[in-house]
């Protein structure tokens, strides 16, 4: 196999060989190209030393001299023994019924998303929820409408079993439209605070471009960004193992024991999520130094966490799946590797301790302003009027800014966008020291198509996208950003508008190879900001539109590579990924941006307030414009040197270093396990409670040491079976419980459901800690 450190072992050197007798029979059974298509890839699944993902072990290689099985430690475990290596060249995919639920579900998510954008509950259709959809529309379909024996007509409405690859061709169309897209904010922005209204032709040329750009990017850095083995991306393993139980070997008895375990997971815990939720909301964070210390400040700054922005949830236990899953803004407790953990808790310590000693020291003037805050106040601690420094255009009054002062940050809030720009630098340093040599190896083994990942060779069957297909996609998109960027009024040059393409052409392989291998995203949208605001500084639409291509077409470009590892996973042929996400792309971004002009036309008094209503509020709007004006217009203030705030830009550069003590004493010490610590996530968590609900943190790192740790190296073979399935159906079931209940209970339909007060759900906060805000 490819000769790479990955996060799943912890290996003792960087150039160990993971599984020589994979790599063996791979490597023997090479054949030419022109081989390949006759039945190559079949030839590869007779010689693989592997198990069925789902049933016993027999095989030598994966037991334990005791007997047991051995537990699943490399990529390569996850690859062969977590992840079924089946299929069928000739399985159905292009039918009416795929497209028909595909662009239906695309339809769906994209209006509901869109209109979730302007509501004060921040809600997303999840990939999960519509995978669970699509399977009980297409079982449906397939089960009620007569079939192909009955004639031409209904061969042609209902021709087959409702099978694997017509479900993953649906979730990947419909999941691209499940949140707005970024240019969608931009036009709010333009619209609600600029007089600017751009039309429907360079409105739909803008989302095209701003979207499709990472996708061109992805598709030619995908040698090894999607093909190797160590390219993992964890958070895809549940949603894989699902699509194996709902529709691989469903007579055989293993398979049928896992599907009843999941809709039993499922069910339970949409039944559960209930109490947390709407009946118990103190389960969503039970501390026992609240309950001991309900007068204390500081009791509640460290232990408290039940409500946003309360406290840091130190101890505290959470019993709502909602916070604790990977839906709950957490890394993923049940899939994402230990060592990724690990990395991250160390972080969140040293978040716990840099976050109380700021405060005690008054640091950044923290003591006059609140613990935790996303806002900008006054040096004396009373919020910022941002408008009061602004001119009619929203660029900067240098005299009313002389007047009103430099606004200031919460010191958790600063040390966020810190540790922000801190992983920022860590990423490109470790990405660069621990995965240069099986990214040169992944590189060259594309051009001969002798990657050795099993799923890779067996994708060989198909007819890959040309380059030149990706690379007509950038230049597509670039001649539509460049058109645009004039005719929309973005104020932004083309040279900055190059600028940003070329910064999301670099970012995006090291963001790409630290998320699909640790299941951690660097944002980089903070350097985008600042990059922005040094090249056209003290123009806030200006930053937007730099923003947009600079942040928005790597995130885009994630999005593709995860998709094309889904689908190397699935057996689903890459033309017809590409063109289902670009499909999905084009009806979202059209859809969203109708409903986006509609709501702004019906609602602009609504969405232009502060506080908005329990229906409509344009928070995420005012949220993006507020960091637009803060690094567009203050950026030289604020961040500049001799500013209080300079550190922050200046982390970027000294994330650089961080990684370096690290690789320098694993190759000293190869026994201390260096090579294991995650560096650029410890970054980031730095400032990882500085906002939103911190009482599932604690519970979340105890579920993860249970199930990363203690059944993946004890509990093998459940750990096999069930884990990744269960995250699965843990996650499903949340979902369809918060999308169901934010219609029913909490204003989603216009009018909002309360519980009475009672011992489980008291006044003030719920986990009884003294109120501080």
């Amino acid at each position: 196999m490819v000769t790479v450190r990955n996060p799943f072992k912890r290996q003792d050197s960087v150039d160990a060989v993971a599984d020589p007798t994979l790599h063996q029979t791979v490597s023997n059974a090479s054949k030419s190209p022109s081989d390949e298509k006759d039945g190559y890839a079949a030839d590869v699944q007779d010689t693989l030393p592997i198990d069925n993902p789902y049933g016993e072990v027999h095989n030598e290689k994966n037991l334990l001299a005791n007997g047991k099985e051995r537990p699943i430690e490399t990529a390569e475990d996850i690859a062969t023994r977590c992840i079924s290596l089946e299929d069928d060249p000739n399985m159905v995919i292009h039918t009416f019924r795929m497209y028909f639920l595909a662009i239906g579900l695309t339809c769906f998510a994209a209006v509901l998303g869109q209109i979730f954008y302007f509501r004060p509950q921040t809600v997303y259709v999840s990939q999960l929820f519509l995978q669970v959809i699509a399977f009980i529309l297409g079982r449906t379909w397939a089960a009620v409408l007569p079939n192909a024996s009955r004639g031409k007509f209904w061969a042609f409405l209902n021709p087959c079993e409702f099978t694997l690859k017509e479900h993953v061709a649906i979730l990947i169309m419909s999941s691209t439209a499940t949140s707005s897209a970024e240019a969608i904010s931009v036009f709010a922005a333009d619209d609600l605070y600029y007089g600017i209204t751009p039309n429907y032709g360079v409105a739909i040329f803008t989302l095209l471009g701003s979207q499709l750009l990472g996708y061109g990017i992805a598709g030619l850095l995908r040698s090894f960004t999607v093909f190797p083995t160590y390219i993992v991306y964890p958070n895809l393993v549940p949603t894989v193992n699902l699509f194996d139980a709902l529709h691989r070997d469903k007579d055989e008895k293993a398979q049928k024991k896992r599907l009843r375990f999941f809709w039993y997971v499922f069910i339970a815990i949409f039944c559960w999520e209930w109490i947390p939720e709407f009946i118990a909301p103190t389960l969503t964070g039970i501390s026992i130094f609240c309950l001991a210390k309900r007068d204390s400040a500081w009791v509640t700054r460290i232990f408290g966490g039940s409500n946003g922005n309360e406290g840091l949830g130190m101890f505290s236990l959470c019993l709502d799946w909602n916070y604790i899953g990977s839906g709950g803004g957490s890394l993923g407790a049940l899939f994402t590797p230990f060592t990724t953990q690990v990395s991250q808790y160390i972080g969140v310590a040293l978040c716990i301790i840099l976050f109380c000693s700021m405060y005690v020291t008054n640091t950044w003037n923290a003591a006059a302003f609140p613990f935790l805050s996303q806002k900008l106040f006054y040096k004396n601690g009373s919020d910022y009027d941002q408008l009061a420094i602004l001119n009619a255009d929203f660029s900067l009054n240098e005299a009313a800014l002389a007047e009103q002062g430099i606004p200031w940050y919460a010191a958790s809030n600063a040390m966020y966008y810190l540790g922000c720009n801190l992983a920022i630098g860590a990423t490109l340093t470790h990405v660069a020291i621990w995965y240069w040599r099986p990214i040169l190896n992944a590189i060259k083994g594309f051009r001969t198509r002798t990657i050795d990942d099993p799923h890779y060779q067996k994708m060989l069957v198909y007819k890959e996208v040309p380059m030149w297909v990706y690379g007509g996609i950038i230049l597509a998109s670039f001649a539509m950003a460049m058109a645009t960027c004039y005719t929309g009024h973005s104020q932004l040059p083309w040279w900055a508008l190059i600028v940003a393409i070329l910064l999301a052409f670099f970012m995006f392989p090291f963001v790409c190879v630290i998320y699909a291998i640790t299941g951690f995203k660097t944002d980089v949208q903070q350097l985008a900001q600042m990059l922005g605001a040094a090249l056209v500084p003290g123009n806030s639409q200006a930053n937007m539109y730099f923003t947009l291509y600079g942040y928005n077409s790597c995130a885009q470009g994630l999005s593709l590579a995860r998709d094309l590892k889904m689908s190397q996973y699935t057996k689903l042929p890459p033309r017809v990924t590409l063109f289902v996400q670009s499909l999905g792309t084009v009806i979202g971004a059209i859809l969203q941006l109708i409903i986006m002009k509609s709501v702004i036309s019906a609602q602009r008094e609504l969405l232009l307030d502060t506080q908005g209503s329990n229906i409509w509020s344009g928070q995420q709007v005012q949220s993006f414009n507020s960091q637009a004006v803060s690094w567009g217009a203050l950026a030289k203030h604020m961040y500049g040197p001799g500013s209080q705030y300079f550190i922050i830009p200046l982390a970027i550069v000294i994330g650089l270093v961080v990684p370096l003590p690290f690789y320098f004493a694993h190759k000293k010490w190869p026994k201390m396990h260096f090579d294991g610590f995650v560096s650029p996530i410890t970054c980031w968590c730095l400032g990882y409670l500085s906002v939103g609900i911190n009482s599932s943190v604690f519970t979340t790192m105890l579920l993860a040491i249970f199930s990363q740790f203690y059944l993946r190296k004890y509990r093998a073979t459940w750990f096999r079976k069930y884990n990744y399935l269960m995250s699965a159906a843990l996650d499903g079931g949340t979902q369809l419980f918060v999308f169901i209940a934010t219609f029913a209970l909490f204003g989603g339909a216009g009018s909002e459901q309360t519980m009475p007060n009672y011992a489980l759900n008291p006044t003030g906060n719920l986990d009884y800690c003294l109120r501080l805000t």
